[in-house]
């Protein structure tokens, strides 16, 4: 459960961290509490309902009830933000402007309170399948400290990050505004969390070193003989330590914990527990554990990439923009919305295919390190066959983490009569590795080539194609041209530009807007041979005519300048700031250009 959690909390952050807050909720205050409420009613029946009876007598049914309502919780949560508005009323409590991780944090809030909803109403089942009841606020707890561990990574880094930008220091907003700063930032201190979060973790979840004694004496020696170094040995009680497992935690010595819960130890033989703890060493000796950080990191730069295509080719799409006028909402509200969603389809993508490959191939891996440590597969398969019928009866339960015990079984028992399968697996593990870190470098590269205006192109060719297609069904209207013209000169495409003008020219040889807009061109072009100062002051002049506005006076002052008529500059700049004054501050400067350079003559 400890797996889905961390995806189901992964899936919360990313909906509340993608989602941008508007500036206007879509329905009033009152209106929106009362759905809440509703819905968290109903939501509440749901879970009654799903414990209620006898639906959960054993533990298989207890976790796949939790799973349904988690992903219900999910879907909760993704009504609240995307429909209520929630992030609008929570950017609202105090504080949240100077950090906006805490926006995010009342929304993970949030998702907690549906999770507690699903804890209260399944402590009673708990009961019934582990043994042990529990008042309905010390379940809550208990569950919450062992989810807690969970997001602290996140509100760690993301806190320290908003505190680093409140400081009074121009070189640390420059980097985080830097393409790499916040990316490198984030990085560093994932790393460093992660070589210290197991000493977190144990106290949350309430690990107690295992008493000294012959078990713990025996747990010690065979970790000596197997070369393993740790900081301690701890008594893991999940779930009242019912459940039957270990695991192994931390990067480095200093931070490394071996966990055994009461149950494992209490069931299992001793040649079955070093089987278990031979299979715990593997992940060690295999680096699984930093391969796992890899492999997390590496989402973070998949989902980069995947999301700046999958928004260019939204915004080259007439349908997005059909969808946006459809709907009755800005364009950017649409597109982060769809966005999320295709990203949260290739979160669960990941995480269940690829980053679930890896995890049930490594634990392959560790079951071949149990069995070549233990000189055969007996060991490890008795604590196998054990687990799932204590647990159970779960022997043919898949799971997308771990393959199932028959399966795991099976391999070890194939493994066992033929050990060339054993490099085979090897081999297949470190290949799909080497796929994936070509993946990542090729990832990588093209994040560092993409033009860091790649979003802003997309929408500009949409519109260019879009005036294309007027202009052909209305080739008298020159307005189109005009409009053709503006995103060239954008864009900096003068040649196209000055093309698209001279169309409009000839359709409306009078227009002051094309004419203007050609006559800037002609002055600011850096080409020489686009460049045509004594035209543009030809322009200019029939422009003012047709339309005497401040920033046409602008165009006329800067062609007077340019050809040497310094004096007519400056009387023409002084007219747009009495026709303009809004813009006086831009036109001073120009005033202030015009002077200097007369006295420089």
């Amino acid at each position: 459960m400890i797996y889905n959690n961390l995806i189901y909390l992964v899936v919360v952050i990313f909906i509340l961290s993608t989602n941008s807050i508007p500036d206007a909720p879509l329905l009033g205050a009152g209106f929106t509490s009362l759905i809440f409420v509703l819905k968290a009613a109903f939501f509440f029946l749901l879970v009654r309902f799903t414990y209620g009876g006898k639906r959960v007598t054993q533990a298989a049914d207890y976790f796949s009830a939790e799973l349904k309502l988690s992903i219900l919780a999910i879907i909760s949560l993704a009504i609240d933000v995307y429909f209520l508005d929630c992030q609008y009323y929570f950017a609202r409590l105090p504080g949240t402007h100077s950090l906006p991780v805490l926006t995010s944090l009342a929304g993970i809030l949030l998702f907690f309170f549906y999770l507690c909803l699903i804890w209260y109403g399944a402590r009673k089942s708990y009961g019934t399948v582990f043994g042990r009841q529990h008042a309905g606020f010390t379940f809550i707890k208990t569950n919450l400290k062992n989810n807690l561990p969970i997001i602290l990574p996140w509100l760690t880094l993301s806190l320290l990050a908003d505190i680093l930008l409140l400081l009074p220091f121009p070189a640390v907003k420059k980097f985080f505004q830097s393409s790499w700063g916040e990316p490198l930032f984030f990085l560093i201190f994932f790393i460093l969390l992660a070589v210290a979060f197991p000493e977190i973790i144990r106290r949350l979840w309430g690990c107690r070193p295992m008493p000294p004694g012959l078990v713990r004496s025996h747990i010690e020696n065979f970790c000596s003989r197997q070369g393993l170094k740790y900081a301690d040995i701890l008594v893991w009680p999940l779930f009242e330590g019912l459940v039957l497992t270990a695991g192994i935690m931390g990067l480095i010595r200093r931070f490394r914990y071996i966990l055994f819960t009461p149950a494992l130890l209490r069931n299992l033989t001793v040649e079955e527990v070093d089987a278990v703890m031979a299979h715990e060493i593997g992940h060690v000796k295999r680096y699984h554990l930093q391969l796992y950080i890899v492999l997390l990191l590496g989402f973070s730069l998949i989902a980069q990439l995947g999301s700046y295509l999958f928004m260019y080719v939204l915004l080259k799409s007439d349908h997005f923009y059909e969808l946006s006028a459809l709907l009755g909402k800005k364009t950017d509200t649409v597109l982060i919305f769809v966005s999320t969603i295709a990203l949260l389809l290739l979160l669960i993508f990941y995480f269940r295919i690829v980053f679930g490959f890896f995890m049930r191939n490594f634990e392959r891996q560790a079951d071949l390190h149990a069995m070549e440590s233990m000189g055969s597969s007996q060991g490890i398969v008795n604590a196998l066959e054990k687990v799932a019928w204590l647990s159970g009866n779960i022997r043919e339960l898949p799971s997308w983490h771990h393959f199932g015990i028959a399966e795991r079984v099976d391999f070890l028992s194939r493994c066992q009569q033929d050990r060339v399968q054993i490099g085979r697996h090897h081999r297949k593990v470190y290949g799909a590795l080497l796929l994936y870190i070509f993946v990542l470098a090729g990832t990588g590269f093209t994040l560092w080539k993409m033009p860091d205006d790649l979003l802003q192109r997309a929408p500009l060719d949409h519109l260019t194609r879009l005036y294309q297609e007027k202009a052909g069904e209305e080739p008298n209207n020159a307005l189109w041209y005009q409009l053709l013209g503006d995103l060239h000169q954008g864009r900096k495409f003068y040649a196209q530009a000055i093309a698209s003008y001279e169309k409009g020219l000839q359709i409306a040889p009078d227009h002051p807007e094309i004419m203007n807009n050609l006559a800037w061109i002609l002055l600011t072009a850096e080409d020489a041979q686009i460049a045509d100062p004594a035209r543009a002051l030809m322009l200019a002049r029939k422009a003012v005519e047709e339309k005497p506005a401040g920033y046409i006076f602008d165009t006329l002052a800067l062609a007077f300048w340019l050809n040497g008529f310094t004096e007519r500059a400056r009387q023409a700049e002084e007219r747009a700031i009495a026709l303009d004054p809004e813009n006086r501050d831009y036109y001073r400067k120009q005033l202030e250009k015009f002077s200097a350079t007369r006295q420089m003559n």
